[in-house]
């Protein structure tokens, strides 16, 4: 049987509702923390305070990595989901189960069963300041979540089980949610997938659906990644495309199938924001657009992970003279990111008062396109979605452009756009989409999963 595993803050009841579990269906117990201190001589608190987090962590990490992997069930400390290395160990072949509860639960449960603190803080600020900090990190290692405020680790159990033989996807959503794919443009194969997934009978009731979703958005090349990424890492999920018109119906179509995530494109990353419960203080936020969704413990939040994929292969041209093409969702990650660089930025739109909002909001220039030649710049990004179909005109002509220039087009497919061979013939360095696209996706799988895909892993497995 796959290894269940139970991640969560302490007071949720990962140790006793873990034994009751292993006791039902008949499989071993491990309980990470107790191992620790068992291989030590030492308590939790002893390390941390004598040897440091840094060394405590190095402990946890070796005594995960060492858990025997089929047939049985483990406990983890309450902040292993901080390390990527954990998640990637932990998550593979295994049914990872997070357990949650309110503050004021789990304040009460610790206040009955003290330890010595790991801040120094008093107990109520430790466990809301670890929480937030850790929250990130429990939404994406969640296969499955379990809300424990209210209920016996007896009850915690039983929705476990339950869970381990239907799944979470309740069966009055799976034929009109299978229609809805049959409208869209899904290859053949995919559509079978989906129809075992989905049917009476799956093979698999654990295996659980992430997207992309856009309009259109069937030469995603998204699909193909991240299955194989869920093939190398040993996780039961399928990814399919959501393609439709209408962003309500997507919407309403993945909550009704328990989705884990969304990879979210054009038109939607803006009109995403109103559909979602919370989004990115950070990125997200600023930019205004979503290109990630994540829905784990009752709660769906938005993030953007554009920016970092326009901000990495640029990190070289740091303090450059940069011309932004477009103002959309796409162009206010691009200027997010070059604007993080200390570029100094303008932006051109064929629309001239899009542009100017867009540069107001971030502190840009802002021109029309008959002004491209009198900037000179050193870096052009092109953040429009021309270059995708083979009759597209170029986004900016190809005269306008010299040698001296970084030609970046964010454009994926296909791989090499009008663009990009224009800028290539006069001797440009060119940057292709595929490096964006690389990585958003790292990011993005990490917010899904909480492992750290290498990106050269990403590059050998696209199409």
């Amino acid at each position: 049987m796959k290894r269940i595993v139970f991640c969560g803050f302490r007071g949720t009841g990962k140790t006793d509702v873990g034994r009751i579990v292993a006791e039902r269906l008949g499989l071993s117990f491990a309980d990470s923390d107790s191992l620790i201190e068992k291989e030590t001589g030492r308590s939790i608190p002893d390390i941390f305070h004598e040897d440091g987090e840094e060394r405590f962590r190095a402990i946890e990490r070796e005594v995960i990595a060492g858990l025997p992997k089929t047939n049985t069930v483990i406990s983890t400390g309450g902040g292993v989901v901080m390390d990527p290395a954990n998640m990637e160990n932990l998550r593979r072949d295994s049914t990872v189960f997070v357990l949650h509860a309110d503050l004021d639960t789990i304040e009460a449960r610790l206040t009955r069963k003290p330890r010595p603190p790991l801040t120094g803080l008093p107990l109520r600020e430790e466990i809301a300041e670890m929480l937030e900090r850790r929250r990130v990190h429990y939404q994406a290692a969640a296969d499955f979540c379990i809300d424990t405020t209210e209920t016996t680790p007896e009850v915690a159990a039983a929705l476990v089980l339950q869970t381990l033989q239907h799944g979470s996807i309740p069966g009055q959503h799976k034929k009109p949610c299978m229609a809805f794919f049959r409208t869209g443009r899904i290859p053949s194969r995919c559509l079978d997938r989906l129809e075992k997934i989905l049917g009476d009978t799956p093979d698999d009731p654990l295996t659980r659906l992430v997207g992309v979703t856009g309009y259109p958005c069937a030469h995603s090349k998204g699909p193909y990644l991240f299955n194989a990424l869920f093939k190398k890492y040993g996780l039961d999920y399928h990814y399919t495309w959501f393609e439709d018109p209408e962003l309500d119906e997507i919407m309403q179509v993945a909550r009704n199938l328990d989705v884990k995530g969304l990879s979210v494109t054009i038109p939607f990353k803006q009109d995403v924001i109103g559909f979602i419960d919370e989004i990115d203080e950070h990125a997200a936020q600023q930019i205004g657009a979503v290109n990630t969704v994540i829905f784990s413990c009752n709660t769906s939040r938005g993030y953007n992970t554009d920016w970092i994929g326009v901000r990495k292969p640029l990190v070289g041209k740091k303090g450059s003279r940069a011309v932004l093409l477009g103002a959309g969702g796409a162009a206010a990650g691009a200027a997010y990111a070059l604007v993080d660089l200390d570029m100094d930025v303008t932006i051109l739109n064929r629309t001239p008062a899009k542009a100017k909002e867009l540069a107001e909001r971030f502190g840009c220039k802002w021109a029309e396109f008959s002004e491209f030649d009198k900037i000179r710049p050193d870096v052009v990004v092109n953040s429009t979605p021309l270059g995708m179909k083979p009759d597209d005109r170029l986004p900016i002509a190809a005269e306008h452009l010299n040698k001296e220039m970084t030609v970046f087009d964010l454009v994926y497919t296909p791989p090499v756009t009008p663009l990009i061979q224009a800028a290539r013939a006069i001797g440009c360095e060119t940057i292709t989409g595929t490096e964006m696209f690389i990585g958003q996706a790292k990011e993005q799988f990490y917010l899904f999963f909480g492992i750290d895909v290498p990106a050269g892993t990403i590059r050998e497995l696209l199409p």
